[in-house]
C-alpha cells in the first residue's frame, strides 16, 4: 500500500523560455487603422495580435471585411527565408501610384483563415499606422512587454578596445522585456570626442525616435552606429532624454567593478 503524500506535489521550476514553433494569437481591443497616401487600407476595431515563431515582436491581423481587399491581388509566395510561419497565400497591394509586392498574407490554419496581415518592419508598405488616435511605428506594442527607465547610482563604465569612453555614477537603466538592460549615460560623462556623428535614425514603439547616432572613430573593429540618443523620447521614458546608450553586444561594460558578459541578441551584428 502506498503511503499518502504528506505535502504539496512537486512542481517543476524552470527558467522562462519560448521554444515553440507555433503561431500564437490573441484578440486586441484597440482601434487600428493604416493608410497609404490618402487611402485608408485598414480600419478595424477587431484586430488580433499574432506572434510568429522566431519573431520577437507581434504583428496585427485583421478580419477581411476590415481591409480594402479590392486593392489586394493574389500573388506567388515570395522567395527568401521568411515565410510568415508557413503562409502560402500572399497578396500584392495595388495603389494608384505603385504596387507593393507580397505586402499582405493570410496565415495557415482555420483560426486565422479569414484574417489578413501586412508587412511592417523593414518594408515600405503602408505610410502610417494608428492605435486609437496615436500614430505607432515599427511594430505593434506587445501587451506582454514592459519598458522601465529607472535612475540609478551604480558605477557604470563602457570600454572600447581598452579605452574608457563613458564613466558615470548617475546612469539611467532601461529594462526592456527580452533585451539586455541598456545603460543611458549623461552626455557629459561620455567621450563623444572619440566618436563621429552619423546620419543614423531609428524608431521604437516604446521609446520614440533615436535621431542621434555615433560611430567609433578609432581603429578598433566595432559595429557602426555604436551609440545613440533620444532627443525627444516618448513621455513614458522621458528620463532618458539626451542621454547616450551603447550596444552592449559590441562594447565592454563594467558595473560596480564587475565586467559584464557581452549579450548575444538580434543586435549582435558583424562589425564593420
Amino acid at each position: 500500500m502506498t503511503a499518502p503524500k504528506s505535502g504539496p506535489e512537486a512542481v517543476p521550476v524552470v527558467r522562462r523560455r519560448d521554444e515553440s514553433d507555433s503561431v500564437f494569437w490573441e484578440p486586441a481591443e484597440r482601434w487600428v487603422r493604416a493608410t497609404a497616401g490618402e487611402l485608408t487600407i485598414v480600419d478595424s476595431r477587431r484586430p488580433v495580435l499574432v506572434w510568429e515563431p522566431g519573431r520577437p515582436v507581434p504583428l496585427y491581423a485583421f478580419p477581411t471585411e476590415d481591409v480594402r481587399t479590392d486593392l489586394l491581388r493574389r500573388t506567388e509566395r515570395p522567395a527568401g527565408p521568411r515565410r510568415h510561419a508557413g503562409a502560402t497565400v500572399f497578396y500584392d497591394l495595388v495603389l494608384p501610384d505603385r504596387t507593393v509586392g507580397a505586402a499582405a498574407w493570410t496565415y495557415p490554419g482555420e483560426e486565422l483563415a479569414d484574417y489578413i496581415s501586412f508587412e511592417w518592419f523593414g518594408r515600405d508598405v503602408l505610410d502610417h499606422w494608428y492605435e486609437e488616435d496615436e500614430e505607432i511605428f515599427v511594430h505593434p506594442r506587445d501587451p506582454h512587454k514592459r519598458v522601465d527607465a529607472l535612475p540609478s547610482s551604480r558605477h557604470v563604465q563602457v570600454e572600447i578596445a581598452g579605452t574608457v569612453v563613458a564613466d558615470t555614477h548617475t546612469p539611467v537603466l532601461l529594462f526592456e522585456t527580452g533585451l539586455p538592460v541598456r545603460f543611458y549615460f549623461p552626455r557629459e560623462d561620455v567621450r563623444l570626442d572619440l566618436f563621429t556623428r552619423t546620419d543614423g535614425r531609428t524608431r521604437c514603439p516604446y521609446k520614440g525616435v533615436a535621431s542621434e547616432y555615433w560611430s567609433w572613430a578609432g581603429d578598433a573593429d566595432v559595429r557602426p552606429d555604436i551609440a545613440w540618443s533620444y532627443p525627444d523620447p516618448l513621455p513614458s521614458v522621458g528620463i532618458i532624454k539626451d542621454r547616450v546608450a551603447f550596444y552592449d553586444e559590441s562594447v565592454d561594460v563594467v558595473v560596480d567593478g564587475v565586467r559584464r558578459e557581452r549579450p548575444v541578441t538580434f543586435f549582435s551584428r558583424p562589425s564593420r
